[in-house]
């Protein structure tokens, strides 16, 4: 198993359609990709947790996408639908952070 992580925060001048366009093309790319085995999109939740103190940046959202392998996630960020994606977050998004984790087992 191979997720692709995606924490990202919006910039603040990012119009109620372009928000609704962004997650519209996330929810497109998690329907319609098929090597996408699962996708969470996450609003963060904060709850006076220690570990909360030793953020530097805040990310509001959070993406998480699971692929079989790391050929999924190749053909994946190949994909029309995620470069549509992809052009529409980089224009969109304040920061982000990207990482791809491999289940170890």
């Amino acid at each position: 198993m191979v997720r692709h992580v995606v924490l990202f925060r919006p910039r603040v001048d990012v119009s109620e359609t372009d928000r609704h366009a962004m997650f519209g093309a996330l929810n497109v790319a998690a329907s319609e990709i098929p090597t996408v085995r699962r996708f969470f999109v996450g609003q963060r939740v904060t709850h006076g947790a220690a570990y909360e103190q030793l953020m530097q940046q805040n990310f509001p959202y959070a993406a998480i996408v699971e692929f079989d392998d790391l050929a999924g996630l190749q053909a994946y960020l190949q994909h029309p639908k995620h470069r549509e994606l992809g052009d529409l977050f980089y224009r969109l998004q304040d920061a982000a952070l990207v990482y791809d984790f491999q289940e170890n087992g």
